[in-house]
């Protein structure tokens, strides 16, 4: 059996009933003949031996394996540990988000190896070789079409809705109930606001006086968006006075799946590699610590997007850049991915800084910048997907409508300071780009990938270069910050970036713990 990858070598390493450091690994997959060298390596390990060393591996590759007394080879009553590079342990930090939880630590000392009969990843809504958007006019309507009706389908089970046109109809004075997505919101001259609902039959005006309990939610409420209101028709039947607003929403009740042992994942995005403030030292000690013992059970890395800095993103990058080549960038980001232990599980989706189209849903990579990222058997899939990890159901997006909704959204409700917040907002709304036609490119699909159809346990962003977590109606809510100190240009735009941070996530639990790395 061909041992290309480090994954293959643990799989061999499993069936002959043993373990390894993740380093040993790392070690056997760049020997010269890795084939080879795990015969060895398994051969020279004692009878009682269970997990094979970095040391043993290094001992073996040196032609000097053959020692049974090798304190490096484990016999399941020892640990073993590297620590980070400089010998120091990275600091944790909250983050900036004051409802987030303090991850808690194993404690009890003992190692644990990766088991890989165990881990299960499946990826759902990736849009890659699926677009069949071709710019016509009729693939606006389909998506639209297909977003309402998704969207409605959420919101019909808590509301007896009636089409706009059957509204139209019904008597001054009665009762009636509307799903329809926003097509205007403005405010009348006596402090009013008037919401204009459109669905597949007509539109429909709907108003919200402003001494009601819920008036201040028009402040979430964004363009093209699917909501649902209840209320009374005027006496001349030609408005509705809302008495009540409903979002999609995550149900309050909602209880996230979580694993059946102790796993643990890293949360990373904007890498940036190309920029002159990439961050290279904080990777690599990032890297160097999921080599050690404390980092044992984090056997996945998710990434999500903007892997390299990208050429001609905005005005005058070329003179921020370390590689004006966009193929050396991914090359270079090749090799520090080369970095990350080679058992570790890989799945990363593109940012708008990467070398795909802009409009989402963004297809994974082209074959050629798939094969420069081949290091560890990295899976690549569109943006925005879901990752389902061992249960875990992690729903991976950029975060390009973040922008959107901090700048049309209140302080209090979404800010960069606060990027969970705008996380929530999406949360809500049940969809990750909610307004069409603003700063956020969307492309026509026959399907709206960008609805959340299914409630996430996780959900993942980056984009804004700000660290923040925490809990909305039992959702874990990450932005996991950068790995890019301050641009100019970021500094002429007033972003002060959280770099050198991976929020690792236990999980069986759920817990956030934030490693620093700078």
């Amino acid at each position: 059996m061909p041992l290309e990858t480090p994954a293959r070598i643990v799989r061999e390493l499993t069936s002959r009933g043993y373990n390894a450091d993740r380093e040993a690994v790392t070690l056997l997959a760049s020997a010269p003949d890795p084939v080879g060298a795990l015969d060895r390596a398994v051969e020279s390990a004692p009878e009682d031996a269970l997990k094979l060393s970095a040391d043993h591996v290094r001992r073996t590759l040196d032609g000097n394996g053959d020692e049974s007394d090798d304190p490096s080879v484990s016999t399941g009553n020892a640990d073993v540990s590297s620590g980070p590079r400089d010998g120091a342990s990275p600091v944790e930090t909250e983050g900036s988000a004051s409802e987030s939880t303090q991850g808690r630590s194993d404690g009890a000392g003992v190692t644990t190896s990766r088991s890989v009969a165990d881990r299960s990843v499946a990826i759902d809504g990736d849009v890659t070789d699926e677009s069949t958007g071709t710019g016509e006019y009729e693939d606006f309507v389909s998506v639209f079409r297909d977003r309402f009706k998704r969207l409605s389908g959420q919101l019909r089970g808590r509301v007896n809705a009636r089409p706009t046109n059957a509204v139209a109809e019904m008597p001054g004075g009665s009762e009636a109930a509307i799903v329809g997505m926003i097509s205007d919101i403005r405010s009348t001259a006596s402090g009013h606001w008037l919401v204009e609902l459109e669905d597949t039959n007509g539109t429909f005006p709907c108003l919200v006086m402003k001494d009601r309990e819920f008036a201040d939610v028009v402040d979430e409420l964004m363009l093209d968006e699917a909501i649902a209101v209840e209320g009374t028709l005027a006496d001349d039947a030609g408005i509705l006075f809302v008495d009540s607003l409903h979002f999609p929403d995550v149900p309050r009740t909602y209880s996230p799946s979580t694993a059946d042992r102790h796993v643990q994942a890293a949360l990373i995005s904007d890498v940036h590699v190309g920029s002159q403030e990439f961050l290279a030292d904080a990777w690599s000690r990032f890297a160097d610590w999921l080599h050690t013992e404390e980092a044992e059970h984090v056997e996945y890395l998710l990434v999500a997007g903007d892997m390299v800095e990208g050429v001609g993103v905005y005005p005058d990058q070329d003179e921020e850049l370390d590689i004006v080549d966009i193929f050396e960038q991914y090359e270079q980001f090749s090799e520090h991915l080369k970095e990350v232990p080679g058992d570790m599980e890989i799945v990363m989706i593109p940012g708008n800084h990467d070398a795909v189209r802009l409009a989402e849903p963004q297809p994974g990579f082209d074959e050629e910048l798939r094969s420069i990222m081949d290091v560890h058997d990295a899976r690549i899939t569109g943006n925005p997907s879901t990752v389902t990890v061992e249960g875990v159901s992690v729903l991976m997006y950029h975060g390009v409508s973040l922008d959107e909704v901090i700048a049309e959204l209140p302080d209090g409700k979404a800010s960069y300071d606060d990027p969970h917040k705008a996380m929530y907002q999406l949360l809500k709304k049940r969809h990750v780009a909610p307004q069409y036609g603003g700063h956020t490119r969307i492309a026509p699909e026959e399907k709206d990938y960008l609805v959340i159809d299914e409630v996430p346990d996780i959900f993942h962003t980056g984009h804004v270069h700000k660290l923040g977590f925490g809990k909305y109606h039992n959702v874990t809510a990450i932005n996991s910050g950068c790995w890019q100190a301050q641009t100019a240009f970021q500094k002429s735009v007033n972003i002060d970036p959280d770099a050198g941070f991976a929020p690792i996530v236990d999980l069986d639990t759920l817990d956030v713990t934030v490693r620093k790395f700078v």
